[in-house]
């Protein structure tokens, strides 16, 4: 997997990557180029077999701003039709790239949290702020509709449809007490403990079954389209694909020898 990226940063430690915007000067607002070229790494990572877990971190106190004011707003604003929807597809892109790069992805959120920013939170697998996090899908206070990058599909299932609604009508901050609460964050540490909370959370996720964890993240995106009886019979067909790989082995054969599993991700 590539960690030699331009507009935005790239650790990666074993089965574990680290990405975070870096601009810190100014809040990480995310910029075209950031959009794209993120969009493009969580594609390839759909095809990476070594990283099993991500981590979208803060930088310098702040997750992130958004779309740049300066870089991404006041261009819109001179755009015609075609390019505009050409801009807001490739921003929804990023978020599908993020649900189907088959690796939970951990959002460690400090900070201001906004707009785009929360998208990105919001399109994560998990969450854990800080107190300090505050979170603003203030799409509505520029002027524009609530329903970006898929806010009125994901966000209402997983804080409900009338604290989405709040969210997205008022574009007021979220403070991390209250998403922790409404089911938003994870979990809410100190600033100090965030990036540990996030890397021990990610060591054990890639410490797990990367296919099975893959198959788990590929159905909880899936089955939101599916009735009752498609989702029993998706889950029974992807459960049977799992019982043929080697981690199912390797799990029974540590329970028989009374050892903790040691899985290969197959």
């Amino acid at each position: 997997m590539r960690s030699d990226v331009t507009h935005f940063r790239c650790e990666i430690d074993g089965p574990v990557a680290t990405v975070a915007l870096d601009r810190p000067e100014r809040k990480n607002p995310l910029s075209f180029e950031s959009y794209a070229e993120l969009r493009d790494w969580f594609r390839d990572l759909h095809y990476d077999d070594e990283v099993r877990a991500v981590i979208f971190a803060p930088n310098g106190g702040n997750f992130s701003s958004g779309g740049d004011v300066h870089d991404i707003i006041g261009p819109l604003t001179r755009m015609n039709m075609k390019e505009l929807l050409a801009f807001t597809r490739m921003t929804g892109d990023l978020v599908k790239a993020m649900v189907g790069c088959g690796k939970p992805v951990i959002a460690a959120v400090d900070g201001v949290c906004a707009g785009a920013g929360a998208i990105i939170a919001m399109a994560s697998d998990l969450r854990i702020a800080t107190p300090e996090a505050k979170t603003a899908f203030l799409f509505n206070r520029v002027g524009l509709a609530g329903c970006d990058m898929g806010a009125c599909a994901i966000l209402p299932r997983i804080i409900g449809q009338g604290r989405a609604a709040e969210l997205l009508y008022l574009g007021r901050s979220m403070s991390a007490e209250e998403g922790h609460a409404w089911g938003f964050f994870n979990r809410v540490v100190a600033r100090d403990a965030l990036m540990d909370e996030a890397c021990a959370m990610a060591q054990r996720i890639a410490e797990g079954p990367g296919f099975a964890n893959m198959m788990t993240k590929t159905m909880l995106a899936q089955e939101w389209s599916m009735s009752l009886d498609q989702a029993i019979e998706a889950e029974a067909q992807a459960q049977a694909i799992c019982m043929q790989g080697n981690d199912f082995r390797r799990a029974y054969e540590a329970f028989v020898a009374r050892e903790k599993p040691v899985f290969g991700g197959d």
